[in-house]
């Protein structure tokens, strides 16, 4: 059985030991690792940065001059397997003040062995040389321990003999001489300076009058030039400006009857949009309504006109199809009609003589009954003759013609009739 350790990257976990005996070390940094209990080892060192402040007191320089040196350096841990093997080896199972303390000596070291090298002057003037110089000759050392040197800085260098302000007091001596012979140098360069500036501004004052007057003539001369040049420009910009004035005041004479002819334009511009706009609003007003009222006459005569073809079409569709229901209906009634004149035919071919006699024997009372229905309605028949001989010719012209009539209604001959009769032994009332 065994735990789970872990830890943070400002921490490095070491893990000895394992099964079988083994004595491989395992470095884990901000992870975590498994310990078998009663046979893992389990250690931890920090990787945090250790701020160290060597001091060396009274260090003889290469001069024999002892000085105090003070500095400030930054170090840690090395995370590199091999680096950090190095410094488990050395501070693994020691306290963060331990640790310190060892790199401390070993920085104080190094410090002490290069001011030995160097002289008051190069550590004074050249702190952050010396600082490189004891951190390149320094690394090597705490390298080989699995430490880095991040920084080293010099804090502070001083002496009990007051040799570096005396030191300080001779370069401020050079100084302030270098400064007062600077200072009399400058004088006397100024003073000299100052007089050549003067022979030169002397000079320059003769050849300014010199110039001056030179110039003063040519000037009265250019004056006088320029006086007379002035007056012939006045005259002739005062030609100028008269004729230039009435060119303009043509101009503008010019421009006035341009005005008045645009006002114009403009104007009839405006009286022919008025006549147009007028226009428009009588359009609008009266030709417009007149068009819409003429447009829905018109479209109510055409709907009117459509109207009433519709209704004529539709009382001759009527017409034509009561007409044709009538032809129809008249087609076969007269059909049926035929049909029946056509089987009466058939019929009467096959009847015999005899019997169409009787047929015609039973219509003759119908056919008297329709000649005398209209004698049926006479109260009394008067006939008026002289000659009483010529109604009774008459009345026997009548019965004479009636066989005749009957012959070319029914095909029947009323002669041959009566001979059939008295063969058959019918009777028949005399005429």
């Amino acid at each position: 059985m065994g735990n789970c350790h872990t830890v943070g990257p400002n921490e490095a976990l070491v893990v000895s030991g394992g099964c079988c005996g083994s004595d491989q070390k395992t470095y884990i940094v901000g992870g975590w690792a498994w310990a078998w209990w009663l046979i893992s080892d389990i250690q931890r060192i920090t990787l945090e940065i250790m701020t160290l402040q060597p001091k060396c007191d009274d260090v003889e320089t290469a001069e024999g001059v002892a000085i105090t040196v003070t500095g400030v350096a930054q170090v840690k841990v090395m995370t590199e397997n091999e680096l950090l093997g190095y410094a488990c080896e050395q501070f693994l199972g020691k306290s963060v003040v331990e640790i310190k303390s060892v790199i401390l000596q070993t920085l104080e070291g190094h410090l002490r062995a290069i001011l030995g090298t160097l002289t008051v002057e190069q550590i004074y003037q050249d702190r952050d040389r010396f600082a490189t110089l004891v951190r390149e000759v320094a690394s090597p050392d705490v390298g080989r321990m699995g430490i880095e040197i991040l920084s080293f800085t010099i804090k502070d260098v001083y002496d009990k003999v007051e040799y570096l302000s005396s030191l300080g007091k001779t370069q401020t001596a050079a100084v302030q001489r270098d400064a007062d012979i600077g200072v009399a140098e400058a004088e006397r360069d100024a003073g000299i300076r100052e007089a050549e500036c003067k022979r030169e501004m002397m000079d320059v004052k003769f050849l300014a009058d010199t110039k001056m007057a030179d110039s003063k003539r040519e000037l009265e001369m250019q004056k006088a030039s320029f006086n007379q040049e002035v007056n012939t420009k006045k005259a002739e910009a005062q030609l100028a400006y008269e004729l230039q004035a009435a060119k303009e005041q043509q101009k503008i004479c010019l421009e006035e009857i341009e005005i008045e002819v645009v006002q114009r334009k403009k104007q009839i511009t405006i009286e022919e949009k008025e006549i147009d706009r007028t226009e428009k609003e009588l359009v609008a007003t009266v030709k417009r309504p007149a068009e819409a009222e003429a447009y829905r006459m018109q479209q109510l005569a055409e709907g009117q006109k459509i109207k009433t073809v519709l209704t004529a079409q539709a009382a001759a569709d009527k017409i034509r199809l009561i007409g044709e229901a009538e032809a129809s209906s008249i087609k076969a009634v007269g059909k049926a009609e035929a049909e029946k004149m056509r089987l009466k035919a058939e019929a009467y071919q096959q009847y015999g003589e005899a019997a169409k006699t009787a047929l015609v024997l039973e219509a003759l009372p119908l056919i008297a009954s329709k000649v005398a229905a209209p004698l049926s309605r006479t109260g009394e028949i008067v006939m008026l003759s002289g000659d009483g001989s010529r109604v009774s010719g008459e009345v026997n012209r009548l019965l004479a013609e009636l066989p005749v009539s009957v012959n070319a209604l029914t095909g029947v001959d009323l002669t041959k009739v009566r001979v059939a009769l008295f063969s058959a032994g019918a009777v028949v009332p005399c005429c």
